[in-house]
């Protein structure tokens, strides 16, 4: 059965049990979900379990003229068991693609077309007596009982599955489209279809050109929403999404530079660079923050707190890349601009020594860190509701610098402040709960705590299988630490395959030359080390060397690390004989290897 949450399996079971309840009357069932490929999983499970004595059926809606019971009648047409009236379920699908606004020529959108027919439908569906599953959005729910009450009224039952992934977007980001559909009285609805957004730029598009100014401020708009969603793991489609961000922000950047719109620009080119960084682009971030920030030094008073973002985020790349030299004096400045324009317990200024205090983490200044993560902490237990998720960031910032420096019995009291925020302040399935779980459990397995350990990271493994993309990186860093934990009890028959998930998902969603797959080879490939698998281990390493020469600068600890390892194999292979000196006579790095072999 699909993987569910408590609340979701329980639905999952009342609308079994409502389905097999349906006999020689019509019975009416609502489902809603907003996650199209938990809907899908969700009708293949009732289905595989009603058969053989419920016979399954399908049918969907048509954009044009979404009437439900023509669907349905067209089916009983088709089908000779249903006019014999056997014991059927009828799945229903096509509602979440309909559009809350008209389109051109349109009087009426598809929505309101549906919920007119719908209203009339009660009566015309008794002839059909099976169970129906209307799947419908949150959004086609919240507005059935006001439009279509009859209906609603006539349902047996409505069960909702709860997911963080969704097709709609809140009510709060439709205000800069507002002026695009004034022709339409209604109000709004709390959550409304992404593509309705789409349609409206598309609109504009058509109407007013492509270089019509207003433009400029709507592919701003859109690119912030799909980032949103990218960020809080609400999107359906992972990869798709993040593209189509980029390309919105692009044209946004266009038309805002010819139009001479630095501010927006500014935001827009900062925007598109911290997508670049996300996924390992950094040659492609880098300018961009350049350019944001030396908008933003040109057009903004020097004390903008807009200032020390773009400071902050061109900091973040330059650490990211080990670049410590450079970051430093741009987390100095966007520190001592926050403190200048803003109150002393604001929390920008906590992120801001929290990003500083990272930086020294990294650098093993811990010394220099630890005052400045406290100091972050203090900001947001002063600022902050004792609840609030930064709070929790904060404490598993400093947990992480004392775990790093073995005062295991100051973390462990952090970690779990903050994992109790977050059970308390985010939904179940939420990445930050996943974040701090995952450090706690790095927690108990550096103390040898491995049955401690193991429960949570195979808690943040289901939460993030449940609410991200299955080609999400986040979702192949989980594999890859679970991993990490039976390597170091042995288990490397399960440690194997989790490990090739994750290099799996790296290679499908991420840059072929990205860090963080040459941190996943390389742990691969410290697998088949240790079990003397060198002739498997050899071609990994070498990968995760290329990549991590080729992106980070040669001080960087993990060039060392990883150099380090592959020289080790190397050694080990040759003195068992499994690689030879031979071998080393065509290697991109032989003379290298060869001169520390023998050393």
């Amino acid at each position: 059965m699909s993987n569910l949450n408590s609340q979701n399996q329980d639905n999952y079971e009342d609308l079994l049990v409502s389905i097999e309840a349906g006999k020689d009357i019509l019975n009416l069932l609502i489902a809603v979900c907003d996650d199209s490929d938990c809907r899908d999983r969700l009708i293949s499970d009732y289905e595989a379990e009603l058969e053989p004595d419920i016979r399954r059926y399908r049918v969907e809606l048509a954009r044009g003229e979404p009437s439900l019971r023509s669907a349905i009648a067209n089916l009983v047409e088709q089908e000779a068991y249903l006019q014999q009236r056997g014991k059927a379920v009828i799945t229903v699908t096509g509602v979440e693609r309909l559009r809350f606004f008209k389109q051109f020529g349109e009087s009426r959108s598809e929505q309101q077309v549906f919920f007119g027919y719908l209203q009339w439908t009660r009566e015309a569906l008794r002839e059909f007596p099976f169970s129906i599953v209307l799947w419908v959005t949150r959004q086609i729910e919240i507005l059935i009982s006001n439009e279509s009450p009859d209906f609603w009224s006539w349902r047996k039952g409505v069960f909702r599955f709860d997911t963080k992934k969704t097709a709609a977007v809140p009510k709060t980001e439709f205000e800069p489209f507002r002026s695009l559909v004034e022709e339409d009285d209604r109000e709004p609805p709390s959550l409304i279809p992404l593509e309705d957004l789409q349609d409206l730029i598309a609109r504009t598009e058509q109407k007013k050109g492509l270089q019509d100014p207003s433009l400029a401020s709507l592919y701003g708009s859109m690119g912030k929403i799909y980032y949103r969603r990218i960020e809080s793991g609400e999107c359906e489609n992972f990869q798709q999404e993040y593209e189509l961000a980029i390309d919105y922000f692009k044209k946004a950047i266009a038309l805002q530079h010819e139009l001479d719109m630095e501010v927006a620009l500014s935001i827009s080119l900062n925007y598109l660079a911290l997508l670049y960084q996300s996924q390992g682009r950094y040659s492609e971030a880098e300018p961009l923050f350049l350019q944001a920030l030396e908008i933003g030094r040109r057009s903004l008073p020097e004390d903008h707190p807009s200032l020390a973002i773009y400071l902050n985020n061109l900091a973040e790349l330059y650490r990211d890349q080990g670049r410590y030299s450079e970051a430093e004096p741009l987390y100095l400045q966007a520190v001592e601009i926050d403190r200048r324009s803003l109150p002393e317990d604001h929390p920008s200024l906590a992120i801001r020594l929290s990003n500083l205090a990272a930086l020294y983490y990294f650098q093993g200044r811990y010394s220099e860190a630890e005052p400045l993560y406290l100091q972050a902490v203090e900001i947001d237990r002063r600022s902050l509701p004792e609840d609030h998720p930064s709070l929790a960031i904060r404490l598993n910032n400093l947990a992480g610098l004392y775990k790093s420096q073995g005062r295991y019995l100051e973390a462990e009291p952090l970690y779990l402040q903050a994992v109790e925020i977050d059970r308390r302040s985010l939904p179940e399935d939420h990445p930050g709960l996943t974040t701090h779980l995952n450090n706690l459990a790095g927690l108990y397995s550096d103390q040898g705590r491995y049955s401690e350990a193991e429960p949570l990271l195979l808690q943040t493994l289901e939460i993030d299988r449940r609410s991200l993309p299955e080609d999400h990186p986040s979702l192949a860093i989980r594999l890859n630490n679970l991993a990490g934990l039976y390597r170091d009890q042995g288990r490397y028959s399960e440690a194997e395959p989790l490990l090739l998930q994750a290099v799996e998902i790296d290679r499908r969603s991420l840059p072929e030359d990205h860090p963080t797959l040459a941190i996943h080879l390389n742990d691969l490939a410290g697998l088949y080390y240790v079990q003397g698998r060198y002739s498997e281990a050899e071609p990994l390493y070498l990968q995760a060397v290329e990549i991590i020469r080729s992106k980070l600068p040669k001080n960087h600890p993990h060039i060392q690390i990883m150099w380090k390892n592959y020289v080790g194999l190397w050694r080990q292979g040759i003195s068992k004989g499994d690689l030879t000196f031979e071998q080393l006579q065509e290697h991109p790095f032989g003379e290298h290897l060869l001169a520390e072999i023998q050393e």
